[in-house]
């Protein structure tokens, strides 16, 4: 941490996987007059979030805090005169704090490139003042990491017009740090310009609440004012935070995450090599890339509206486009805002994720929440004309006789404050002047074309392999047929099942495995909400738009010459009408995705092909590219469409020409909900899985669909997809596929590095794995038993979902589970001892990792110097098991044993018989110590939560229907 800079990755340590949740809040005159009392009243408010902010252990470091005001010129006059620095009139100069490497000599370097810059953009270098700071009280972690602070003054060209002024200095900044990270030097990291700016200024760092007012000096002048104060307090949740990473940013204070970072970020990046605009113009260049690497989500989503805003829209207008509204379910929404939304998801996909977002360009000063409204805003407004907003009530004192009214951020909306005129303008009166600023329903009813409205065409070639055969080839088995396909075909959904699985890691596993089990969804955590896909869906949308994007930072009608369509799972003759489309700028061509079995080179060789192939496609105009493993035989070995899909997605990111095309699969291996959301978190628009289709079919001619027919089938199934993909989304709360495609949010558990850092860029694997040599073999393995002289006519039983002998292993098989119960009603420990030694035994039992840690060989220490067994039992814990889902005579036996040992058992969700409060006659305590709750269940009361030690509340899972951990109905 010496270098001032977020740690890097540590074993199994991401720094990636940190979160946020913190405290932000703004006051503003709204007639715009400047005043000291608005800079003093925002610090209060900070002062009142510090509860939102979090310290380490280091009780006086705080995760970050900060203020952005307007630039206090008469406070600049006097202090830069006092430093004999000549300051122009106020809009003539720009001034930003900056953070600098404690070193002198590097210090020297910095400063040595911010003033050949600002003369190289032909701007003025007024110089540096010291910033006064009081670092007296702050915490000894953060002094360790405190960088020098200067604040930087560049007056305007003569050459450059007013206003182009502002849009010059984001250029000097963004060149600053470009050049800033090309070099080499200790104390890099150190450097940070927190803004710059002829409007507003940052003061932050890496300070608790309370303390800002102290450490900035400047703040506590009298003339010191401004009419608007934006606060933040930062707390992130199980992460070494930076002086450079506090809020505010230059335009944005965030409380919460964004969810589809990865993929905002690539696609953003992408489109950079599309980029035109005549406010930036050339600069456009020389500033890329606009996102800063190694930055937060929120520093992420400030550089990329700044650089919207910067090229011609409107501060309301870029938030609208980056937080859209839910339009798919809004029946009272008019068909020009629906589509102003429409429209532009044909430039963007949402930043998704929970989000309160309070920003300022100097002028307007407001609020906008994201489209779930899972992160409060409050607001009073008062009768002497000041404006209070923050993530609660009770951030201000204020006398209840000059409220004049209160309210809060509506789901979606945007609160907007314009100082110049000297009002609150209406989410509504926002909209609609944007909305009607370009016929954009007349763009949408004259170029965007749906899948629907398209000529159907001839069916796909069939090949001369029978159905059984090639689902030998992809992997299928009974259980896929059984329990995944027939269910979601005859009634619409996923068949339900029991919570848990004992089968091995893919990486483990000894039978051959699809690229798809090798990769674990991640879930929202800690302070980052799910969403109820069920009682939510008015939020969510599987609307995907395919064909080109265009230049995003401009507006013409041929920007929604695009397809669209309803859900990202295509039917066969969907599929059909794409492979059709040969108009000038909506064409598509099939990319093989078969090879030769003993090619040269083998699977990477194939794959360099296919990417190879794909460039030249996108260069002679085509905007569809069908990845299609149909063509098996004999002598063809299909490449795995995740590894084709990710890998192509990612090649063409780091070429800049992702978004030229989009990327559709038509595979044979996607069956399941899982297989469908890693295709499109790595990257796919479109899924076309043809052997589903095939294999439907097949069980409708064998009468084995329960009198539904094909078609009805075919319809139920595309239902059950969309249905588990909203699931699989909400967890992570991701409201749109859109959003979802290629935001790559998944673990890999298995996979080496090489394949992760070319073909899976970006992703987590901690434990390494195998390479596609491997991945060739398994593919080869079922590729054998399809085309094998010794055929055998039926598909292998499986065995994962239930116990087979030549199944997958089970680390709950007949042996553990009657060693386990013959132990325990025998009360022998000899038999447990056999029992253990068959779990533990990883010949045996070689399903999880834990089977294989080992401890280091290291110097024993005296028995004396252990905490006894006695008190370490203190800290254990059952698991949450609800009662029902285990008997009432174990779910008590759980709870006495825990008691008896001074540790902790789990209610689970549901309540608890207050019987079990008091000691029963037998002297046993059956109360558990750790009450769950979760929202809207039974069972909670008064009684319940006082009769707890600890409290734990329950998101996202449960024993129900469409949720994490499924029951069966009949399951009492």
């Amino acid at each position: 941490m010496k270098n001032n800079s977020k740690p890097a990755n540590v074993g199994m340590y991401y720094p990636e996987f940190e979160h946020d949740a913190c405290g932000v809040g703004f006051i503003a005159n709204i007639k715009g007059i400047v005043s000291h009392e608005i800079v003093q009243n925002g610090i209060e408010i900070l002062d009142n979030l510090k509860h939102r902010g979090a310290v380490g252990c280091d009780p006086k470091t705080g995760d970050g805090a900060g203020i952005t005001v307007q630039i206090p010129d008469e406070f600049f006059q006097r202090v830069c005169a006092d430093v004999e620095l000549d300051l122009p009139e106020k809009g003539n100069y720009g001034a930003g704090l900056v953070f600098l490497p404690t070193i002198a000599e590097e210090r020297h370097i910095v400063e040595h490139v911010i003033e050949s810059i600002v003369n190289e953009e032909d701007q003025l270098f007024i110089g540096f003042r010291d910033l006064p700071t009081n670092p007296d009280d702050i915490g000894e972690v953060a002094k360790s990491l405190m960088p020098v602070f200067k604040q930087l003054f560049i007056e305007r060209g003569e050459e450059t017009p007013v206003e182009d002024f502002e849009r010059k200095l984001l250029v000097i900044r963004k060149r600053i740090g470009l050049k800033i990270r090309s070099l080499d030097f200790g104390q890099k990291n150190y450097f940070y310009i927190c803004s710059l700016s002829t409007k507003t200024i940052v003061y932050k760092g890496q300070l608790m609440a309370e303390q800002l007012r102290g450490f900035f000096p400047d703040l506590s002048q009298e003339d010191f004012k401004s009419s608007i104060a934006l606060v933040h307090s930062r707390y992130s949740t199980n992460t070494f935070p930076t002086w450079a990473l506090a809020h505010p940013f230059r335009m944005i204070a965030h409380n919460g995450e964004i969810n589809t970072l990865k993929g905002n970020k690539n696609w953003f990046n992408t489109r950079e090599s599309l980029f035109e605009g005549q406010k930036l113009g050339e600069d456009l260049k020389r500033i890329a890339p606009a996102i800063a690497p190694s930055k937060s989500d929120s520093a992420a989503f400030d550089n990329v509206l700044e650089l919207l805003v910067h090229s011609g829209r409107s501060l309301p207008h870029a938030l609208m486009m980056m937080i859209p509204e839910a339009t798919s379910e809004d029946i009272e929404m008019s068909d020009e805002k629906r589509a102003f939304y429409k429209y532009h998801s044909c430039l963007m996909e949402p930043w998704d994720g929970p989000a309160a977002i309070c920003f300022t360009d100097g002028r307007y000063i407001g609020s906008i929440l994201d489209r779930n409204g899972l992160r409060p805003l409050r607001y009073f407004v008062t009768t002497d004309d000041r404006i209070v907003m923050a993530s609660e009530t009770g951030t201000l004192q204020i006398d209840e006789k000059l409220i004049l009214k209160k309210g809060r951020i509506q789901p979606g909306k945007i609160f907007l404050v314009d100082t110049e005129q000297g009002r609150v303008i209406r989410d509504d009166e926002i909209k609609n002047e944007i909305i009607a600023s370009k016929p954009y329903k007349k763009w949408l009813d004259e170029n965007l074309i749906a899948i629907d409205s398209l000529k159907e065409e001839a069916e796909s070639s069939i090949t001369k392999v029978d159905v059984l055969t090639k689902q030998k080839v992809f992997g299928y088995s009974l259980e896929d047929i059984k329990f995944l396909i027939k269910p979601m075909a005859i009634e619409g959904h996923e068949a339900t099942g029991s919570m848990g699985a004992d089968t091995p890691l893919a990486i483990l596993s000894k039978k051959p495995q699809l690229l798809f089990n090798y990769f674990k969804q991640l879930f929202a955590q800690v302070t980052n909400p799910p969403i109820d896909p069920i009682r939510e869906i008015i939020v969510m949308s599987q609307e995907v738009m395919l064909g080109p994007e265009l230049n995003l930072l401009d507006e013409t009608p041929s920007h929604c010459k695009r397809i669209k369509i309803d859900v990202p799972v295509l039917t066969n003759k969907e599929l059909n009408k794409l492979k059709a489309l040969k108009k000038d700028y909506l064409k598509s061509e099939v990319v093989s995705l078969v090879y030769p079995i003993h090619k040269i080179g083998g699977l990477e060789r194939a794959l360099s092909e296919v990417f190879i192939k794909s460039d030249k496609l996108i260069e002679s105009g085509v905007s569809l590219i069908i990845l299609s493993d149909r063509g098996v035989d004999k002598n063809n070995l299909p490449i795995p469409s995740l590894l084709a899909s990710a890998g192509l997605h990612h090649h063409l990111v780091k070429k800049g020409t992702r978004s030229k095309v989009s990327i559709i699969i038509e595979t044979g291996e996607a069956r399941e909900v899982h297989h469908f959301a890693t295709l499109i978190g790595y990257g796919a628009n479109a899924i076309n899985p043809y052997l589903v289709f095939e294999t439907i079919e097949d069980l409708n001619k064998k009468n084995e669909l329960e009198n539904v027919s094909y078609a009805e089938a075919e319809e139920n199934f595309l239902y059950a997809i969309s249905k588990g993909l909203f699931k699989v989304i909400s967890k992570m709360g991701i409201s749109t596929i859109h959003s979802y495609c290629g935001a790559q949010i998944f673990e890999c558990v298995g996979l080496n590095d090489q394949v992760i850092q070319k073909y899976f860029t970006g992703t987590v694997s901690r434990i390494g794995g195998i390479g596609l040599d491997i991945i060739e073999k398994e593919a080869g393995i079922r590729h054998e038993s399809a085309f094998s002289e010794n055929f055998i006519h039926a598909l292998d039983s499986g065995g994962f979902y239930s116990w087979r002998e030549e199944g997958e292993s089970h680390q709950w098989n007949p042996q553990t589970i009657a060693l386990l119960q013959h132990a325990v009603r025998s009360n022998d420990y000899n038999i447990y001892k056999k029992y253990a030694s068959i779990v533990n035994d990883p010949d045996k039992n070689y399903g999880l990792l834990r089977s294989y840690l080992k401890f280091r060989n290291k110097k024993s220490i005296p028995i004396e110097e252990v905490e006894p067994a006695s008190e370490i039992v203190k800290r254990f814990a059952t698991g949450a098991m609800s009662y029902g889902s285990i008997s009432k005579e174990a779910h008590e036996t759980l709870a006495v044993a825990m008691n008896r040992i001074g540790g902790f058992s789990n209610t689970g969700e549901g309540g608890e018989d207050p019987e079990r409060f008091t000691v029963d006659k037998d002297g046993n305590l059956k109360r558990s110590r750790i009450k769950q709750v979760a929202q809207g269940r039974f069972g909670v009361n008064i009684e319940y939560l006082v009769n707890a030690d600890q409290l734990q509340i329950k998101m996202a899972q449960g024993a129900k229907p469409g949720e994490g951990g499924q029951l069966p109905g009949h399951k009492s």
